[in-house]
């Protein structure tokens, strides 16, 4: 049995966005709120959009709509999305 913690993959990378600070404040009492870090909280929040029905229609009625499918979706949420 391990005693030691595993850190945690760090699978995303930075992103430069402004955002006003009222969204700042949100996002850093929730994650107080919520026991998450800052940067959980809108990974996980900003992934809710992919459940939009209309922005899935939208990604699928774009021309080339293969890579931004791959980078919003795991591979069998990609295939469930084209079949339905």
């Amino acid at each position: 049995m391990d005693l030691f913690l595993k850190p945690k993959p760090r699978l995303g990378s930075k992103a430069t966005w402004v955002v006003s600070d009222r969204a700042k404040a949100i996002v850093k009492y929730y994650a107080q709120y919520t026991g998450y870090t800052e940067d959980e909280v809108v990974d996980q929040v900003l992934s809710k959009l992919k459940d939009d029905p209309e922005f899935i229609k939208w990604i699928k009625d774009k021309r080339r709509n293969k890579r931004a499918m791959a980078q919003i979706f795991s591979d069998t949420e990609a295939e469930e999305s084209t079949v339905g």
